[in-house]
């Protein structure tokens, strides 16, 4: 627990840091925000917050700026704040995403360039992962022999192709009684839980010995096997553009790591289940490569359920109120269009 004092010059120092990438020096402070608090006082509090690990000294006789703990407990403590800013600004950017409602994809990439625009960091936008999504229907075609092309249709407005391969021709006759038999079955159910219930009915098609039925189940399951959804990434060159990586080899190395769709993936899904919007702060990312850098995620619902993800990147010297806002209001705009479909 830190006192009033040291508490106030801390949020100090990460507020000056944020809006100018300048060590901050205890005569600045005194300056800005009066603390009637004397030059001296301010220099021992900021030694304090360094002996804490919650600032550091880039080099001798310089000012400090935060560490990645410093940030953690800044973050901590905005988010118990019942005044956090709405940036009121991002609000028209919204409205035009609730105005995207047949398109799906459409509406998620937009939103990526939503999200970068409104923050001038990186937008991210996972697209709703398939088993997560409410199945609608499927139909299937012949396509070459010895394959079946299968069009699986989602609540959510996605469409998906793909090919599958069969032991033996399937006349299309069969194929549409293969359909009608899905759609019957598994109409309105979730592809996790389709699943589920494909293993009990594997078992039960094989004391059926149905050759049609036993067929049905392969196909299904074949097409409800996808990888990740589809990743939406805009304004990369804006995070390169601070100078925050003005070193180039330190640009080679965030491009590589935001380019880097299977990592950003993987990242997202283990931060989907959160409630609300999360924040990792450089160290604290579980990936090497990203540990130079801050993600702010949410996810977005389809009623209660969550079905995607969208994320900010951006350095650890991250305007988080902004940000937080920012992924906040577009998760639930993203929810509000998906829930009116």
């Amino acid at each position: 627990m830190l006192d009033d004092r040291i508490h106030k010059v801390l949020w100090a120092v990460v507020e000056s840091y944020i809006t100018n990438p300048d060590p901050v020096g205890s005569r600045f402070v005194t300056k800005k925000y009066a603390f009637n608090l004397s030059p001296a006082t301010i220099r021992n509090i900021m030694a304090d917050l360094e002996e804490m690990g919650l600032l550091r000294q880039p080099h001798t006789s310089a000012g400090r700026v935060p560490t990645d703990k410093g940030y953690r407990l800044y973050v901590d403590y905005l988010r118990q704040r019942e005044d956090i800013s709405r940036y009121y600004e991002i609000e028209q950017t919204v409205r035009k995403l609730e105005d995207i409602r047949s398109d799906i994809n459409e509406l998620l990439k937009e939103a990526s360039r939503a999200l970068s625009t409104a923050s001038h960091y990186v937008g991210v936008v996972l697209s709703p992962r398939p088993e997560k999504t409410t199945f609608s229907g499927i139909n299937l075609f012949r396509y070459r022999e010895g394959q079946v092309m299968a069009v699986l249709l989602t609540d959510e407005g996605i469409v998906t192709n793909k090919c599958i391969a069969m032991d033996a021709d399937v006349s299309q006759r069969d194929l549409n009684r293969i359909s009608d038999y899905l759609n019957a079955e598994f109409a309105g159910r979730t592809l996790d839980e389709i699943r589920t219930r494909l293993l009990r009915e594997m078992h039960r098609a094989k004391v059926l010995c149905d050759t049609l039925i036993s067929r049905a189940i392969r196909i299904c399951r074949e097409a409800l096997t996808f990888d990740y959804g589809d990743l939406f990434i805009s304004g990369l060159s804006e995070v390169l553009g601070l100078p925050d990586f003005s070193d180039l080899q330190r640009i080679k190395e965030i491009s590589r790591a935001i380019e880097d769709r299977h990592l950003i993936i993987k990242l997202l899904d283990r931060l989907s289940e959160e409630q609300g919007v999360s924040v990792v702060i450089g160290s604290e990312n579980p990936a090497l490569e990203m540990r130079k850098l801050s993600m702010v995620v949410c996810s977005y619902k389809e009623g209660d359920r969550p079905i995607g993800t969208i994320a900010i990147i951006g350095p650890t010297r991250m305007d988080y109120p902004k940000v937080i806002s920012v992924v906040e209001r577009t998760a639930k705009s993203i929810t509000k269009v998906l829930s009116e479909r």
